[in-house]
């Protein structure tokens, strides 16, 4: 259960990174308010995954889905370039992100 709820905090983790570059500098009230509540929930999940999963893994995981995650957004939506080696680089992070869940006892 700790893993599903990190990887749905890794979630959260990048739709608040998003939003936070789509508040303008907290000046637009609904990516403010969607910043505060995913901050909110992606913390309250990384707190409760950390209860049995070692802190050191549990955050790399979780900066490593929200990172992923917002890259993958940028390049979806132009706002990033999608050149090859930014996609080979971020299937590396997927990788060891995927590999810390493997090797975790």
């Amino acid at each position: 259960m700790s893993w599903i709820v990190l990887a749905a905090s890794g979630c959260m983790e990048a739709v608040w990174a998003i939003a936070l570059g789509l508040s303008e500098g907290f000046s637009k009230p609904v990516p403010t308010i969607v910043f505060l509540a995913a901050l909110i929930a992606s913390m309250l999940g990384l707190s409760f995954a950390v209860r049995s999963i070692p802190t050191g893994t549990a955050y790399s995981v979780w900066v490593g889905i929200g990172a992923a995650l917002t890259v993958i957004y940028g390049m979806i939506t132009g706002a990033e370039p999608a050149t090859p080696a930014r996609v080979l680089l971020i299937a590396g992070l997927v990788a060891c992100v995927v590999g810390l869940k493997l090797v975790s006892e």
